[in-house]
């Protein structure tokens, strides 16, 4: 259904650019990027007492355990009631911790309605071992209440840690492959067809399978959800890293749209004003998804110890690492000749009645989409070479 909405709206702005209807042109995109950044995700985390499930919780924030605002951990049973945990950066994204069928007075079909069933998007099962008849009894009311359902076995580093101490000639990937295997052929015994299990290190999102958990997740969702669930992740692989960028780039056509409508509006001065807003408040976007923010490098440096400063040293963005103002935009588009010069040109063309408002609709357009292009592509980079650096990488990008 979203995806039928989007290409409504789409077909909407490109009829509006047609009848030159500028004010409906915003309109249009602005109601699209507004839904972009507004679509609620509503994950649920459940699983047995033990299992791992607060800590899963707060590594998907990106949060320590030892945060002020992270789910509670402990030995023992810490969460009594369903709890929503939103994302620090992201708050239409939230995670809600729920307490473990095993520890309620409700059965699998009553637990479902105790904890609010309606309004998640999709379930994660944890377990730090086998999964048992809760698990099961649970996935199979899910399934038939036709909501999508993960199996994440946790603390799997603990495992092999074990496996490699009893084992003579030790191999991970055999060790991993014998262990999903067991997962899901147990599972399959238990009347769970084609269970989807991945094996997760909740301290070490970037080993294992958690980047097939999110590679799945994108193929199941609507494109809305898909892309509120990848900025809000933690930057685990590179390659998340890249398919943030490529995201955040599909976007910046409507930004410079946005832009070019404003400046068919005849009113001398307006548009540069409403661009560097604009940017921004893009740009602002683009420095919480990479995890550029201030207290994003700080949750990174607690989670990896590396020192703070370590991480700020590889970024190269003056962007980074910063309160983005509109000084601070100004600052760094006068370093940018040729991007510089576009937008003078956009500026000086209104004095020139040849141009007429088509030619400065393209300029507007043209160094919107460059500016945001070329700050998007430097974040990036930065994004990289601070995820090696808390890995221990050459940071070279």
């Amino acid at each position: 259904m979203d995806t039928q909405v989007d290409c409504d709206l789409t077909e909407e702005i490109k009829e509006a650019l047609q009848n030159n209807d500028l004010l409906l042109v915003a309109e249009k995109i602005q109601k699209y990027l507004d839904k972009c950044s507004t679509t609620p995700m509503n994950i649920a985390i459940t699983g047995e007492s033990g299992s791992g499930k607060s800590t899963f919780v707060n590594a998907l924030r990106g949060i320590d355990n030892r945060d002020e605002r992270s789910a509670p951990t402990g030995v023992v049973e810490t969460t009594k009631e369903v709890t929503p945990y939103p994302h620090p950066n992201y708050p239409n994204v939230t995670l809600w911790d729920l307490p473990g069928i095993g520890t309620t007075s409700f059965p699998a079909d009553k637990y479902l309605e105790h904890v609010g069933f309606d309004k998640f998007d999709f379930f994660i099962i944890i377990s730090d071992t086998r999964f048992r008849e809760n698990d099961v009894k649970l996935a199979q009311e899910i399934q038939k209440m036709g909501k999508k359902f993960y199996f994440v076995r946790s603390k799997i580093d603990n495992n092999l840690r074990d496996e490699e101490r009893s084992q003579k000639e030790f191999k991970e990937e055999t060790t991993l492959a014998i262990i999903r295997d067991n997962c899901t052929k147990g599972l399959q015994k238990l009347d769970i067809e084609a269970p989807q299990v991945f094996l997760v290190s909740n301290f070490d999102l970037h080993l294992y399978d958690f980047h097939l958990l999110q590679e799945t997740l994108e193929r199941e969702l609507s494109e809305h959800k898909r892309n509120a669930l990848l900025l809000a992740v933690p930057n685990v692989s590179l390659e998340i890293i890249n398919k943030k960028k490529e995201a955040l780039q599909a976007k910046i056509k409507y930004y410079a749209l946005l832009s070019a409508g404003v400046v068919g509006v005849p009113d001398p001065g307006i548009s540069l004003v409403v661009d560097i807003n604009m940017i921004v408040g893009v740009v602002t976007q683009y420095v919480f998804a990479f995890g550029l923010d201030v207290p994003s490098l700080n949750r990174l440096a607690q989670i990896t110890r590396v020192p703070y400063k370590d991480l700020i040293n590889v970024i190269l963005s003056p962007l980074a690492a910063t309160t983005t103002t509109t000084d601070l935009i100004i600052k760094v588009l006068q370093s940018l000749g040729s991007t510089a010069a576009l937008i003078e040109a956009e500026e000086v063309s209104r004095l020139i009645p040849i141009f007429g408002i088509p030619a400065v609709m393209a300029f507007s357009f043209t160094s919107t989409y460059r500016i945001l292009s070329t700050f998007l592509n430097t974040l990036a980079d930065d994004a990289q070479r601070v995820f090696k650096k808390a890995l221990g990488l050459n940071t070279s990008v």
